[in-house]
This record gives structure tokens, sequence and C-alpha cells, in this order.
């Protein structure tokens, strides 16, 4: 007995030695295999009185027990240790897509205001900011809409419900009205009204207008610039546009033209055309004989500047806006401006703006 006490003290020392599976294994074969040492004892039976062969018997058989169990914990123990310095060795990121994955791409919106953004900043301009959901002064009344302008009117502009829609609240004064804003003209309120001249920023973002058919949207991308000092005047602002044409089309010698025009806030007020030319279903932007409206522009109303604090009689400038898609849809050859917003990955690939394969 002395001699299985000694066996099993010997055999458990050396399974906790073992420090992986491999080694452990050889200790097994040792302790357990045909011709391991327990193998080698119980072979020794035979030679022993029946009495003592039973309980000689029974201590090797509780030995191989225990010897079995002592390896299996510790094989336990070495799988967990190999599988976690596995894991820390072996680190995937499981979000990405096999190689070589796609990689993203601008959305054509987003390029072009970056575009446009970046030759602005060329001619001096900063890029200012301002709320979607606006009030009817900012929208309306501090750009010189008259009281019955039909663009208040409800078929045009998403009004919001306020606290005059309940019952028996007090109605709200109309220059509180809340709605989303139609335009990003509201900004250039904002921005007169908090800084003061000379101003040169332009006003990229999102507008609302109540329509939907091939060449209008619910919702909409404008790029307004507003323009305040003392000397500027309508050769400044011609200039300005057509240096920004040239250079987004990427045509230097691009025929422009200023029509005369009306809106409530500039005056004079001018369309702006482009020179292009039709043939074969195709529209070409350059050279020809024919023209292409580009954007509405012209001098700030003095009422507008009035209306934001700013003395007319002291400064004056510039103002125009343009529809971010139409700019898109000329630049790229993109016939529908609904399909800019149905997320259609083969349309975004088909115009070179899809995701691009990497390797």
């Amino acid at each position: 007995m002395n001699n299985i006490d000694a066996l099993k003290q010997e055999l458990v020392e050396t399974v906790k030695a073992a420090n992986d599976i491999a080694a452990l294994e050889d200790v097994r074969v040792t302790a357990l295999g045909k011709k391991g040492k327990v193998t080698d004892m119980m072979k020794t039976l035979g030679s022993l009185a029946p009495e003592e062969r039973k309980k000689i018997g029974q201590a090797l058989n509780l030995l191989k027990d225990e010897i079995s169990a002592e390896i299996d914990a510790r094989a336990a123990t070495l799988k967990k240790a190999a599988l976690a310095e596995r894991l820390h060795n072996e680190k995937m990121d499981v979000t990405l897509g096999p190689r070589p994955f796609p990689q993203g791409a601008l959305h054509p919106i987003t390029r072009t205001m970056e575009e446009l953004a970046a030759i602005f900043a060329d001619f001096g301009f900063s890029v200012a900011e301002g709320p979607e959901i606006e009030d009817d002064f900012h929208n309306f009344t501090a750009l010189n809409f008259p009281a019955g302008h039909p663009a208040r009117q409800m078929h045009d502009t998403f009004y919001l419900p306020d606290a005059a829609g309940e019952e028996g609240a007090e109605q709200a004064p109309a220059d509180q009205k809340r709605l989303l804003r139609t335009h990003t003209s509201t900004v250039q309120v904002h921005v007169m009204q908090n800084r003061k001249p000379p101003i040169r920023v332009i006003i990229p973002g999102r507008t609302y207008r109540s329509d939907y058919d091939q060449t209008h949207t619910p919702m909409f991308h404008q790029l307004e610039g507003l323009m305040i000092d003392k000397t500027a005047h309508m050769g400044h602002l011609k200039g300005c546009l057509t240096e920004l044409c040239k250079r987004f089309f990427e045509v230097d010698n691009l025929p422009t033209r200023f029509r005369p025009s009306f809106f409530p806030f500039t005056e004079p007020s001018a369309e702006m055309d482009i020179g292009c030319s039709r043939g074969k279903g195709e529209l070409k932007i350059g050279e020809g004989s024919d023209w292409l409206e580009i954007l509405g522009c012209g001098m700030v109303h003095p009422n507008v500047l009035k209306n934001c604090g700013i003395d007319a009689e002291e400064y004056q400038g510039f103002a125009f806006g343009m529809g971010v898609e139409r700019m898109a849809m000329l630049k790229y050859g993109i016939p529908d401006l609904r399909t800019f917003f149905e997320s259609d990955l083969r349309w975004l690939k088909h115009y070179g703006f899809g995701p691009q394969e990497t390797f």
C-alpha cells in the first residue's frame, strides 16, 4: 500500500507539472498506458494471495480513477489557458467584411456641396448653418415677403402645429408660427442679425416644400450665398458666380448671361444662365446655341437689411441661391432628382458614386 501511495503522489505531481496538452498526454501514457506504472503494478496481482489481491486490486483501480480525474482536470485548465492566449493574440474585427471589401464613397449630394464649399472658400467665403425649424419672421417677413405672397400658403409650406391649435389656447402671432424652412435664406437673416459687416458666407443645407415630381422633392438641398459690405455691387456678383460655374463644371470658356427677374429679397434680381448645346438626346455644358437656367441672384433689398438691423444707407450686398441637386444633376448627367434619395446601390455605381473595391 505504501508503494501505491507513493506512486499516487508521484503521478499527481507529474500531472500538475505538465504545461501543455502534449506533455499531459505523455503523463497519461506513462501512468495508465499498456506499459504504464499503474498497469505494471496491476500485472503483479496474480502472484498475491486472494485477500491481498482483492485489497490491492481495489486500491489500484481507485488510483487509476483518481489519476484519470487529475489528468482530465489538468487538461481542462490547459485548454482554457490556450484559448485565452489565442483570443488575446488572434484578434479579429468581426464587423469587417471579407477582403477585398467595398469601401464606401460620398453621396453625390454631399460631394457636390463639398465641391461648392471648396470653391467658395477660395473666394473668401465661410460656411454658416442655422435651424431647419423656423418661424414666419425669419422665413418670410424679414426677407420682404408681403403678407399675401403665394409662398406663404399651406400648399407650398410645411407649417407645424403649436399651442394655438389646442382648445382654449391663445392664437400665436403670425411671425411666431413655426414651419420647416422653405429656403436656406433664413440663415442669412440670423447671420445679419448676429454679425457686423463685412459679411461673406455660404449656407448649404436641407430645405422643405410641399412638392414631388421628376424635378422636385419635399426635402431638397440649397446653397445660399451672402456678401455685405460698403462697396459690393452687381459686377462683383456676376464675376463671383461666373468663376464659380467655370470651376464647378470644369469648362474654361463657359458662356453666361444674367436675365432680369424678381425675388422679394433682392433688388435688382436676376436669373443666371449658362451656355449649353442639346443634341442626340444629350445635354452638353459649354459653347452652344442654347441656354440653361442655373440659379437666382441679386442685390440684397434695402428692406431686408433694415429688418436685420443693418444700415441700408451705409451697407449693401448681394445674395444668390442654387439647388444642390440641380447642380449635381447637370454636372453628372442625372435626369431624375428623386433617385438621389432612393438608396439604390446600382444607381450609385452607375454614376460613379458606389462603393469601390479595394485590395
